[in-house]
């Protein structure tokens, strides 16, 4: 007996390309950060504080001693907030499409994408969705890892390297894998041993 046909499903592609996903506003400031991005991307490796001004500049919220490099790209800076004390490491990509905040003391390893744009799969013209994504303070995030739209991850948590994280990470967990399973807790060895 053969399987049974799945069910059509049709995408309306000229609706899609049809729909409004940016505001006049959004669509100037992309325009002008498309030009302003260069003089980002050009600085030399410690300018810091030329790039955490290029980015306040960009209508970013950006706290003290936030550590930046040129290849660390924010696709729309003015959807970003950033605590004190923040790292970023070389070639994050940072698709903030919606909020992305960062609280303090934050560490956002190298290669790391971190997604606030997603698609409502279930509409057939697959509108633009802009889910935020937080980063609870001194949380840490390994090389690579792939942070999705709409996810918290929590205070003190760690998401391990080439982790895919697609549901919220509770504070103090460890995280790690393809999707993302618990694989620890931080501090508990030590309080265990105390």
């Amino acid at each position: 007996m053969p399987p049974a046909a799945a069910p059509p499903y049709d995408v309306d592609v000229a609706a899609n390309r049809a729909a409004r996903k940016y505001s006049r506003r959004e669509q100037s400031m992309r325009v002008a950060w498309m030009f302003g991005i260069w003089l980002y991307r050009l600085s030399p490796r410690p300018c810091f504080a030329w790039r955490r001004m290029l980015l306040r500049l960009f209508g970013a919220k950006v706290g003290a001693h936030v550590v930046t490099y040129g290849s660390t790209h924010f696709y729309m800076p003015w959807n970003v907030e950033i605590g004190d004390w923040v790292a970023f490491g070389e070639q994050v990509f940072v698709y903030s499409l919606g909020r992305v905040r960062f609280g303090d003391k934050v560490t956002i390893s190298y290669r790391t994408h971190v997604c606030a744009g997603s698609h409502d799969l279930e509409d057939p013209a697959l509108p633009l969705t802009k889910p935020p994504v937080t980063f609870e303070p001194t949380a840490w995030v390994g090389t690579e890892a792939f942070i999705g739209p709409g996810v918290t991850i929590g205070h003190g948590a760690v998401v391990a390297a080439r982790a895919v994280v697609v549901k919220d990470v509770e504070p103090l967990n460890i995280v790690g894998g393809h999707p993302a399973r618990l694989i620890g807790m931080r501090g508990v060895q030590r309080r265990a041993g105390a």
